[in-house]
């Protein structure tokens, strides 16, 4: 975190650098200015330093200091916005009076001669602990007895029957008998039963009897190759004692391993590898004479290179409760009514096992009566805490092995509601956050560590879609491709939110009991409601009115659709408000007095005052509506236009007025849900670096067959990466009539492109089919109409992802192999009509998803599957085909 805590530090004194409407007075204070830059970047590179030294360091050391980094960080932070504003503020007040002041036409002065003593002496003091940081890590202090925290839990005997998992167990097992491959991956989760399958298939008489040498070692992320070693050889050596074995060196010892395995066949099972460069190097020191020898590894990360994987999946709710009842009872048995709120509780476990697993223990210790169980069951006991409490050992090295640009965005998935999913498209909105935060890197820095082709083809450019599937790589949220959301486990939820607390991260308020005095609450960075009708309680109220200091409010319960009050009037330093679950009948004035704000959002319906342009500050601006009426006249106000920092505007359907002669948004890069109306030539060469544009598109009976000209101009947006048009109430007749919106000349920097609702005919395909770096296109609700679509030579040739959903399509045709030639991800939704999909792709594609499909596009889609693994898996792997059906 103390990486997070110096992005945030780093991305304030970057805006004092930048910022339209701040001048540095000259003296000494630009330089203090660029020296603080210099150092908070140096320190941020050394916390990177942590990722190459995971496997040797003492944990615990690294933690405390980074703690203490952290502590210094948020203090000079704090001196630094507290001086700066005030400075403001005594500008404001002397220059105009009351409601009059206007901000955007003011240039404030800012003298920070008075903080050169405060900032010299923590520039010192953070070159200390840099020396000091670098040093633990290339230096791991001893570590102390109980230090050493295991990061997996063995669930039981062998005897125990397998749950959950049988159909892995069998498949694996018969792998292992006549294996075609060498190298073998089981992945998941922390808890899921990875050593305790391994285990199975280790032990079991079918297995051992095929294999003349077995080891099972278990690594975990802290490791020494030389014990590694010296554990496969004298397991494959039993005949050896360690009294054996002198001061051989581990260039010796590597020779003695391989010579041990050499000309026999081997089963070597590496139980929780983190490190991806140890699990080559272990493979490359194993020989290879052809004799299916097998290395079998288990890990928590996805991106463990192997040759075949098994991701084991969550437990469904019988398999829970069979779990839960056999760690509970045994062989006894279980009364009906118990059985009914023993279901319940399993479910509440959520699929994994080592939950499972701990509340049976714990609830074993208790009387066994309906009455508790129905308590536990309702989730009103303390149950499931104190089991997170115990799990933790195990997950969280999960966190805390995750490298340092992660970490901070792990926890703020932890804002959430418990059991929240969070939609695929609201992702934004989750990154708008990150970045107003300063937690993420830049796009920019982004590129500058991934390649641009890597970040493109994994996530459309998006760099918050690198960050979720970085994590899902690492296997700590929970993804639901058919339902296409994310989730956290709860007990990863936990985890968040209690690490969250420790390093005053954010605080969290669930219930009443929540709210804290003010010195508890005092140096928090983050407040979460995560149940917005709190705040309408007087404690709740008085509480967050208390934290004077803090910089995030966050509001992310359930949608609240009544008005609730607010408590900004002491939160002078907020720099972002997020309250689009808060319904707001009225334009919340006080915000207006926020002028630290980079980033609003909220959910109101009318017109947004003129006087908005007072938050002069502000880089992010979301303003929702509960729905988009037609004919609606909502306009932005011509003072957007004054608002030069803005970097980021989601008006949801609403027109932008007119700029002013001369008007510029320079630094506008996103502008999304705006209204087919705005779509003018005069407004898009005012906003000429936008890379990010959506549409919409709201049908009244008047204008239902009246051409629009949304896509006339799209082509001045010479920098435009990402246009999505969409027609939120669209109208269709039974025949394909002449398109609403025609399709012009699109910019040839685009590279995603998305439309929905707009009937257009499969001819008008040859408009987008040669954009040259077209990668990502998804067609929805009818986006294009007809029976058949045919995809001809040399069309698409860098289309990497294709969606489509909700189309009328029945045949989908290639004129010859030669088309979509790129392709890596296809996804096929709701598509009944869809009989006929092509046969001839080629070799990069990866994966195949079929949603709720006709049955006949399902068969397609498998016979494809077949034909693509025959001609393609000995270089490229096996084809992944995602099949889900609602009616199975």
């Amino acid at each position: 975190m103390a990486h997070g805590a110096a992005g945030c530090l780093k991305l304030t004194i970057e805006r004092l650098k930048n910022s339209s409407y701040i001048s540095i007075v000259q003296n000494s204070s630009p330089q203090i200015i660029e020296l603080l830059y210099e150092e908070v970047s140096s320190f941020q590179y050394a916390l990177e330093e942590f990722d190459k030294r995971k496997s040797t360091i003492n944990m615990k050391m690294v933690k405390a200091l980074e703690a203490e980094m952290m502590d210094v960080v948020y203090k000079f932070e704090d001196a630094i916005e507290s001086h700066v504003l005030d400075q403001i503020q005594s500008q404001s007040e002397e220059s105009h009076s009351g409601d009059q002041i206007h901000p955007p036409l003011m240039l404030f002065s800012v003298d920070l001669q008075e903080l050169k003593q405060d900032a010299d002496s923590f520039i010192e003091t953070m070159k200390e602990m840099k020396r000091a940081y670098i040093h633990e890590l290339h230096n791991p202090s001893p570590e102390e007895e109980g230090d050493v925290v295991a990061s997996r839990i063995d669930f039981g005997a062998n005897h125990e029957p397998m749950i959950g998992f049988s159909n892995e167990f069998i498949s694996l097992r018969d792998f292992l008998m006549d294996p075609s491959e060498t190298f073998v991956s089981i992945t998941g989760m922390a808890g899921i039963g990875k050593t305790t399958l391994a285990k199975k298939l280790f032990q079991d008489p079918s297995i051992v009897s095929c294999y003349s040498r077995r080891a099972f070692v278990t690594i975990g992320p802290k490791y020494s190759l030389k014990n590694i070693l010296l554990d496969i050889f004298f397991q494959v050596n039993h005949d050896l004692e360690i009294t054996d074995i002198g001061g051989e060196t581990l260039a010796e010892l590597q020779t003695m391993v391989h010579d041990s395995l050499k000309d026999g066949r081997y089963f070597i099972v590496l139980d929780d590898i983190w490190d991806e460069e140890l699990c080559y190097h272990l493979m490359e020191l194993f020989p290879y004479d052809g004799n299916q020898s097998v290395v079998l590894s288990t890990s928590r990360l996805e991106d463990i290179e192997s040759n075949c994987q098994y991701t084991l999946p969550f437990l469904d709710n019988n398999e829970s409760w069979v779990l839960l009842r056999q760690k509970i009872f045994g062989q006894e048995t279980c009364s009906f009514e118990l059985e009914k709120a023993g279901k319940k509780i399993a479910e509440n476990c959520e699929g994994l096992p080592l939950t499972i697993v701990t509340v049976a223990d714990i609830l074993s210790k208790y009387e066994k009566t309906p009455e508790y169980w129905n308590k536990v069951s309702y989730l009103k006991d303390s149950v499931y805490m104190d089991a997170y409490d115990q799990m933790s050992k195990v997950l969280l090295p999960s966190y805390d092995y995750l490298d340092q640009r992660l970490k901070a965005c792990f926890l703020y998935m932890g804002i959430y509601p418990q059991r929240y999913t969070i939609p695929f498209t609201e992702l934004f909105i989750l990154y708008s956050l990150w970045n107003a935060e300063g937690i993420i890197y830049s796009a920019e820095q982004l590129r500058e560590r991934i390649p641009h082709s890597e970040l493109i083809e994994v996530c459309a450019g998006n760099p918050c879609a690198y960050y979720t599937v970085e994590f899902s790589l690492k296997n700590v949220i929970m993804v639901a491709r058919e339902k296409s959301y994310y989730s956290l486990h709860s007990s990863f939820w936990y985890m968040c939110n209690k690490e969250a607390v420790k390093n005053k991260s954010f605080y969290a308020f669930n219930c009443p009991a929540d709210a804290l005095q003010e010195e508890d609450l005092k140096y928090h960075r983050r407040l979460c409601i995560q149940n917005n009708v709190l705040l309408s309680i007087e404690d709740v109220h008085n509480s967050i009115s208390s934290a004077s200091m803090v910089r995030s409010l966050l509001f992310t319960g359930p949608y609240h659709h009544y008005p609730i009050p607010l408590c900004l009037e002491q939160l002078r330093l907020l720099r972002l408000l997020h309250a689009l679950t808060i319904r707001f009948y009225e334009f919340p004035i006080e915000v207006l007095k926020l002028v630290q704000l980079r980033y609003l959002s909220l959910c109101f319906s009318g017109n947004i005052p003129s006087s908005i342009s007072k938050l002069w500050n502000l880089q992010w601006l979301m303003v929702r509506r509960e729905l988009m009426v037609e004919n609606n006249s909502s306009y932005i106000p011509m003072e957007i236009w004054d608002m030069k920092e803005l970097m980021k505007l989601d008006i949801m359907g609403r027109n932008i007025s007119d700029p002013r002669e001369g008007s510029l948004l320079p630094n506008l890069l996103g502008l999304d849900g705006l209204h087919h109306q705005s779509c003018t030539k005069d407004i898009f060469e005012r906003i000429p670096n936008l890379t990010d544009l959506s549409i919409a598109i709201s049908l009244s009976h008047d204008n239902a067959d009246q051409r629009l000209s949304c896509f006339d101009h799209v082509s001045r947006l010479h920098k435009l990466e990402s246009l999505g048009c969409l027609v939120v109430n669209p109208s269709f007749k039974d025949e394909v009539v002449v398109p609403l919106a025609p399709l012009s000349d699109f910019p040839s920097s685009l590279v995603k492109l998305t439309l929905s609702g707009l009937g257009y005919p499969w001819e008008k395909m040859a408009k987008i089919s040669l954009l040259p770096n077209l990668t990502h296109l998804t067609l929805k609700c009818y986006a294009f109409r007809g029976p058949k679509w045919e995809v001809h030579e040399n069309e698409f040739q860098r289309l990497i992802c294709l969606d489509i959903e909700d189309i009328d399509l029945e045949q989908w045709t290639f004129q010859s192999d030669q088309c979509i030639p790129a392709i890596k991800v296809l996804r096929i939704a709701y598509c009944y009509k869809l009989k006929e999909l092509p046969m001839t792709f080629g070799a990069f594609l990866l994966s195949i998803s079929v949603i709720d499909c006709n049955p006949t596009a399902v068969n397609c889609a498998t016979k494809l599957q077949q034909e693509w693994d025959n001609k393609y898996s000995e270089d490229e792997g096996l084809l992944d085909l995602h099949v889900h059906s609602s009616w199975e």
